[in-house]
């Protein structure tokens, strides 16, 4: 039985919030490849051995994050109610989405990163869970076209739409803070915009 699996004292279980929320910033800062347990370590405040008595591998602090991240990731779509207004419902989601960027940025980093490696990691949750959603959502987003409610799209198509123009200022933040200026709160702005966008698009 690994070390994490053990019953834990209030002491151990916050070493180990530690180690994972160093690990999440050497993670989102390095990709899997580029991070070290010896970085972990020394963000953490903690020796090496200390850490391996939580961990026993750089492999499984990284799927510990990722475990604990798609959950988060897939709440805001989770949240999409079929018997609601379509267009107020979509354009939560697409809040949600952005607040989601917004207040974890280094977890949308860990995903983009695990993601662009081929999701060595994740590809059993993405092929499995993940897809059953985007199914499950877009065959609700197919029902209010078929309905008249909103204009026909591709829905999986809009469903990545959302996710690419949300994520992104989680993703490239250097890049759109650098482009804006420090005067700009490119939250605030975007959210204007997305909302003017996917209402044109999608309203009839």
């Amino acid at each position: 039985m690994s070390s994490s699996s053990r019953p834990q004292s209030r002491i151990q279980q916050r070493n180990r919030e530690i180690i994972l929320d160093a690990a999440l910033e050497v993670f989102s800062l390095h990709g899997f490849r580029g991070a070290t347990l010896d970085q972990i370590a020394e963000v953490a405040g903690l020796s090496k051995p200390n850490l391996l008595y939580y961990f026993r591998s750089k492999e499984e602090v990284h799927t510990a994050l990722l475990t604990g991240l798609l959950d988060t990731w897939l709440d805001p779509l989770r949240a999409m109610d079929p018997a609601g207004n379509p267009m107020q419902e979509i354009m939560g989601y697409v809040r949600r989405k952005l607040d989601l960027a917004r207040d974890f940025p280094r977890e949308s980093r860990l995903f983009a990163n695990e993601i662009l490696q081929g999701a060595p990691r994740m590809r059993d949750a993405i092929e499995g869970d993940l897809r059953l959603l985007v199914e499950e959502k877009a065959a609700v987003l197919k029902a209010w076209m078929d309905q008249g409610r909103i204009a026909q799209v591709d829905p999986v198509h809009l469903i990545f739409s959302i996710w690419a123009l949300t994520q992104h200022y989680a993703d490239f933040d250097v890049q759109v803070r650098a482009v804006l200026g420090p005067d700009h709160d490119p939250y605030s702005e975007a959210g204007r915009f997305l909302g003017t966008l996917f209402t044109r698009l999608l309203e009839r």
